[in-house]
C-alpha cells in the first residue's frame, strides 16, 4: 500500500512551489500538503505558533492512516511539535533545515521579543517593506530571480513559485504576492520560545537534514544536532536546498523513509 508524505512549507513559500520535489517522490508515495499554512482564519498565528500546530494536527487527524512528516524551515518545526502531541498521527518526521534552539536560544527568544527586538533576530525585519506586487510575470521573475535567496533557486522552482506565489491584484491589473505579507511576518513574530519536548520523547524515528552551506543553523547546533536529534544528514545548498536542489532531496527522503520502512517490517516480523 502507497504510505503518505504529509508535506509542510517554508514560511512564505506555497506547498505548490515545491512540485517538482513531489513529483520524485510520487510515484512511491501520495503527498498531501496544505496550500498554505497560517491562513484559514480558524487557526490565526498566534504565540508559540500553537494555533498552526493545532491546524497541522486538524487536517492529519482527517486521515486514515499515520503519516510520513516532512517539513522544511517552519514546516519541520511544524510536524516536531505535533508529532510530540500526537505520536499516533505519524510513522516518522524529517525536518529539512528547520531551526532547532537549545534552552539558552529558546530564553534569547523571548527575550528578544519582550524587548521588542524579535524583527532583528528573525527574517521579519526584511520581510517588512518587501515589494508585494508587479506588473506581469516577466517583472516578478526579474524581480525575483535577482534576490540573494532566489538565486540559486532550480529554475523549475523558480517558475512554480512564480505561478503559484503570484496571483491577481484584485485592485489593478498586476499580480500580488499570494502568502500574505502580514502573516508571513506575524508567523516571524511568533517563532517559538518554548519547548514542546525533548527529542528523546519523541515515539517516532527523526531526522534533521541541513543545507551544507545553510546560516540558520549555528555551528554549534550542528555539532550537537546528531546526539540531540537521533540523524543528522547534509545535502549541499543553503537553507532553501529542497527548492535549489529538489531531485537529490527527494531520492535523500526517499532513502531515509526506506530505511525506516525496513525497520519497521524488521521489528513486526521479530
Amino acid at each position: 500500500m502507497t504510505q503518505t508524505i504529509f508535506f509542510a512549507h517554508a514560511n512564505g513559500f506555497p506547498s505548490a512551489t515545491y512540485g517538482k520535489l513531489f513529483e520524485v517522490l510520487q510515484p512511491d508515495y501520495r503527498v498531501r500538503h496544505l496550500e498554505m499554512h497560517g491562513h484559514d482564519p480558524r487557526f490565526p498565528v498566534n504565540a508559540n505558533w500553537e494555533n498552526l500546530v493545532d491546524e497541522l494536527l486538524h487536517h492529519l487527524a482527517t486521515l486514515d492512516e499515520p503519516v510520513w512528516g516532512v517539513g522544511h524551515s517552519l514546516g519541520g518545526i511544524l510536524h516536531y511539535r505535533a508529532a510530540l502531541r500526537r505520536p499516533d498521527l505519524y510513522r516518522g518526521v524529517v525536518m529539512l533545515d528547520s531551526p532547532v534552539f537549545s534552552r539558552p536560544g529558546l530564553l534569547m527568544i523571548r527575550a528578544a521579543k519582550h524587548l521588542g527586538l524579535i524583527d532583528r533576530l528573525t527574517p521579519a525585519g526584511r520581510t517588512l517593506g518587501r515589494r508585494e506586487e508587479f506588473a506581469d510575470l516577466d517583472e516578478a521573475r526579474s524581480y525575483f530571480a535577482g534576490k540573494t535567496l532566489f538565486r540559486h533557486f532550480d529554475p523549475d522552482c523558480l517558475e512554480a513559485y512564480l505561478q503559484h506565489g503570484l496571483a491577481p491584484a484584485p485592485d489593478s491589473q498586476g499580480l500580488r504576492l499570494r502568502f500574505d505579507p502580514a502573516t508571513e511576518i506575524s508567523i516571524y513574530r511568533n517563532v517559538p520560545h518554548t519547548s514542546p519536548g525533548r527529542p528523546s520523547q519523541l515515539a517516532v524515528p527523526l531526522s534533521l537534514v541541513l543545507g551544507e552551506q545553510s546560516r540558520v543553523l549555528p555551528r554549534q547546533v550542528r555539532w550537537a544536532a546528531p546526539a540531540r536529534h537521533g540523524e543528522c544528514l547534509y545535502l549541499p545548498g543553503g537553507h532553501m536546498f529542497p527548492l535549489e536542489r529538489p531531485r537529490d532531496t527527494a531520492e535523500l527522503l526517499k532513502d531515509v523513509l526506506g530505511r525506516w520502512q525496513y525497520a519497521y517490517r524488521e521489528r513486526e516480523s521479530a
